[in-house]
């Protein structure tokens, strides 16, 4: 009766006082949680060339003490396709008994050499890798994930939630051994989408501007270079060059400087690629009329400084296209001078100087601009912005101002993201972009755009001409600012802009070069061929006709 009463007791107490917590302790112990993996989306160019995408690759342990032959005999047969040393090979077989990781990425083709070989004491565990096709040729764009499969630079970290596709997380029941009950899965539950993210970069355009950028800068012995190329009706980026850059599948190989693109996160001071922005400026104000001319001595006073071009040279009368053909300094700050300058620093404003430009790349920063104070108060501040010193923008802010010169007055964003497409094409998804804003009059630019298309005519951008085709440009040898104050001897950025064609402008191309050294080292010398050899491959891929019959 003692024990029945126990038994009694005992039950009551794990039925009724322990039940629900005993009955979730079953339950957990029954059931598994599952987040199940799903491959990251692809990432394709404009013309659906692979530039990002997962591949199956295996991890390869080994277990010596499951080795059924000699370390050495093992080692002969497993070096060449490892691509190691054998002697080195024994030596880590060696160091102990099991779990030695030999390679964490082998492709299926090398796995299957080594399956053929029939060893005992090798684990192979699959997992996804991602893997970048092209290697360093949009690393700036594209970027890279790391081990734990986060986006870390490029279009894998600003577009990481279009990236990553959506993963359900699901709790299974499994047997007393610990299989799944796959009974109780739900229905779909490996299944996922086709989609992929779709660039407006065309990896054709990008590979052949790196080996004319690779060939400038080796050549002049720069410090780096860049080249972007922007269609001004949209803002999309046909291209968007670096060098040096990295490869994207050995990221960890790379300087970390490299996973930021400067051309969107380093400012520097435009020099005289600013120029035809502020001729702009000064004729939607009405201030000048396109047939003005102008004295040119050749320097000119600005309160205590004396402002002179950078070639020595001057000339008694000089119209705003010449300004422009031959870089004039002292013309720009005589243009500039018929503004005032607190309507100078509106515009400017207005222009998103000192701003960060809206774009979906990543790590974009703010240019840099005087404050209305300073820049009022002084009279040399609007002078040396006349021609493009004493503010910053980067690379990129300023293809999109030209752009607006190019496009007929209107601020686009640049972006690189076409939207999701699935297998077939069809877009499922397109970014919003801020509305185009309206900054100069068609009638502004064009006049501007024509003025550009005497500098490759007849100034310093003649390296950039190509015959029957009407080019607009203009050439930039930037200082570069110093850390400390004033700017770095004998340090400059070379550049060039084109805006092609001049007669119905469309694309816009910057090329930089930064501190190229020798003799001769100007934006119409170092930079301008580079962006006509961009132009000949734009003409051929977009099949652009020529402005004028071929006589």
């Amino acid at each position: 009766m003692a024990a029945v009463l126990g038994l009694v007791i005992n039950l009551y107490k794990l039925q009724i006082i322990q039940g629900e917590k005993l009955t979730e302790k079953a339950r957990n112990q029954q059931m598994v949680t599952l987040q199940p993996f799903i491959p990251r989306r692809m990432v394709v160019d404009r013309n659906n060339n692979i530039l990002a995408c997962d591949r199956i690759v295996y991890a390869l342990y080994a277990h010596p003490k499951l080795f059924k032959k000699s370390d050495e005999q093992i080692a002969e047969k497993l070096a060449p396709i490892l691509n190691k040393n054998a002697n080195e090979l024994v030596i880590i077989f060696q160091s102990q008994k099991s779990g030695i990781l030999l390679t964490s990425a082998l492709p299926e083709s090398i796995v299957s050499h080594i399956n053929a070989l029939h060893l005992n004491g090798f684990e192979l565990i699959q997992k996804y890798l991602r893997f970048y096709p092209e290697n360093d040729l949009v690393a700036d764009v594209v970027g890279y994930v790391n081990t734990d499969r986060n986006g870390q630079a490029g279009v894998e970290y600003s577009q990481e939630n279009l990236l990553k596709r959506p993963v359900q997380t699901v709790r299974l029941s499994q047997t007393g051994n610990g299989a799944l009950m796959p009974d109780y899965a739900p229905v779909g539950l490996l299944d996922f989408d086709d989609l992929q993210l779709q660039l407006t970069i065309d990896s054709r355009l990008q590979r052949s501007i790196r080996l004319a950028l690779k060939q400038q800068i080796e050549k002049f012995r720069a410090k780096r270079g860049a080249v972007i190329v922007m269609d001004a009706l949209d803002g999309s980026l046909l291209a968007l060059v670096s060098v040096p850059t990295y490869n994207s599948n050995e990221y960890s190989k790379a300087d970390i400087s490299l996973f930021k693109n400067w051309t969107v996160a380093d400012t520097y001071e435009p020099g005289s690629t600013f120029k035809p922005l502020n001729v702009a400026i000064a004729l939607e104000n009405g201030v000048i009329k396109s047939d003005d001319v102008f004295k040119d001595p050749g320097f000119i006073k600005v309160a205590d400084r004396t402002i002179k071009n950078a070639e020595e040279n001057s000339y008694r009368r000089i119209s705003i296209a010449q300004i422009l053909q031959y870089s004039s300094n002292v013309g720009m700050v005589q243009i500039i001078q018929k503004l005032r300058p607190s309507v100078y620093y509106n515009w400017l404003q207005r222009l998103g100087v000192g701003q960060r430009v809206d774009t979906d790349l990543p790590f974009a920063v703010s240019g840099q601009l005087k404050s209305q104070e300073k820049f009022v108060a002084s009279p040399i501040e609007p002078a040396t912005t006349s021609f493009g010193q004493g503010f910053s923008l980067t690379p990129l802010q300023l293809v999109q101002l030209h752009g607006a010169l190019a496009n007929g007055g209107k601020l686009v964003t640049p972006h690189v993201v076409r939207g999701l497409i699935d297998s077939k094409g069809q877009m499922h998804y397109s970014p919003t972009f801020t509305t185009p804003r309206q900054i100069f009059s068609r009638a502004t630019t064009q006049q501007v755009i024509k003025m550009m298309e005497t500098v490759v005519e007849e100034g310093t951008g003649k390296a950039s001409q190509i015959p029957s085709y009407h080019i607009a440009g203009k050439t930039g040898t930037a200082q570069k600012a110093s850390s400390t104050g004033g700017y770095q001897k004998g340090a400059y950025i070379t550049s060039f802009l084109g805006i092609l064609p001049a007669e119905s402008p469309r694309y816009v191309i910057l090329a930089l070069v930064d501190e190229p050294k020798g003799e001769n080292v100007y934006g119409g010398t170092v930079a301008a061929p580079i962006v006509k050899s961009v132009i000949e491959t734009l003409i051929s891929l977009e099949q652009i006709p020529p402005s004028q019959v071929v006589k």
